[in-house]
């Protein structure tokens, strides 16, 4: 298929778009910024640009990457925010259906389903996250633009029929995290991926069968994230001592662990949990919190690239 994939030069687009060409599709990448999976430099909020491109590229689906992200909040107004990730995806849609499109694949986020009150994890349980958790109240106007760009997918397969599969992703992003200082970037990764990770390759193997899956699905929002070792059972235990219930896991994590002078998380207050995705696209995440273990096992490279000089293109 003609594949417009937006977001093409960030860091899901330069594994997806390879992904996507391996899957015998033709790409054309648009971007903000420039990249080597770029073709077109311009936003998805400028419709006539859409429209182009769909004529002169013969679109005949579209993954949506694009979109301004939480670590944009501090560089960018909340009106720009709105303009990519509402206005932007909307011009998609539209385009997409006047173009007789059959699927269109959305990159969304597991932030979204993050209020306030699951962030501070006052709770004396972890939080157990899937497609049914909610009420959803996001906490800032990434979250609150992305689940509004969710809802147009909604309101397109509604009014359209145009099949939409939604993917809310947790994290992916290679740099350190603008919150957490300790423990270090890769010890925090590792941990990340036993509840709230998964790896850049695995999310755009997710989109490549989300692609494939759209028009049986027909409209779909899945929650896509390593898969977890633990159990709903577990929230308790996880938010009073999640070592003890790693240990029961996985009985050699804490001696690799020390090995490498890291640290297990005392606490876990959240969970995602990634079966509906597994069901729905028959698609499980090939890196977990095993191989992990594995790779300190072994003395080998992690599974997971960690990078804190990272940051997404900009405009220049």
């Amino acid at each position: 298929m003609r594949v417009l994939l937006t977001g093409s030069s960030g860091w899901l687009g330069r594994f997806l778009a390879p992904a996507l060409r391996a899957a015998g599709h033709a790409v054309t990448g648009l971007d903000v910024a420039a990249g080597a999976e770029t073709d077109v430099i311009g936003s998805v909020a400028d419709r006539p640009l859409i429209d182009r491109l769909f004529a002169a590229h013969g679109i005949e689906a579209v993954v949506h990457g694009g979109a301004l992200h939480k670590p944009d909040i501090a560089r960018h107004p909340a009106t720009a925010f709105v303009a990519t990730n509402v206005t932007g995806t909307l011009n998609l849609l539209e385009a997409a259906v006047a173009a007789g499109n059959d699927r269109f694949v959305l990159t969304s986020t597991t932030s979204l389903m993050i209020s306030q009150a699951i962030r501070d994890e006052a709770g004396e349980a972890a939080v157990w996250l899937d497609e049914a958790s909610g009420p959803l109240r996001p906490r800032n106007i990434y979250g609150v633009t992305k689940l509004a760009a969710e809802d147009l997918c909604r309101l397109y397969h509604d009014l359209h029929g145009l099949a939409c599969v939604i993917l809310r992703t947790s994290r992916f992003f290679p740099e350190d995290d603008d919150t957490h200082a300790t423990p270090s970037g890769p010890n925090l990764k590792a941990n990340e991926l036993l509840h709230r990770r998964l790896t850049v390759e695995d999310a755009a193997a997710a989109h490549v069968a989300a692609l494939e899956r759209a028009p049986a699905i027909g409209l779909g929002t899945f929650v896509v994230s390593a898969p977890t070792p633990f159990a709903r059972a577990d929230a308790a235990a996880l938010k009073a001592d999640a070592a003890a219930v790693i240990a029961r896991y996985f009985p050699d994590a804490a001696a690799l662990y020390a090995e490498r002078g890291w640290t297990l998380p005392a606490s876990i207050g959240r969970v995602y949990d990634a079966r509906a995705a597994e069901r729905a696209l028959g698609f499980r995440c090939a890196t977990d919190f095993a191989a992990v273990l594995a790779a300190l096992r072994e003395d080998g490279p992690l599974p997971f690239v960690h990078d804190p000089a990272y940051s997404s293109p900009q405009i220049k």
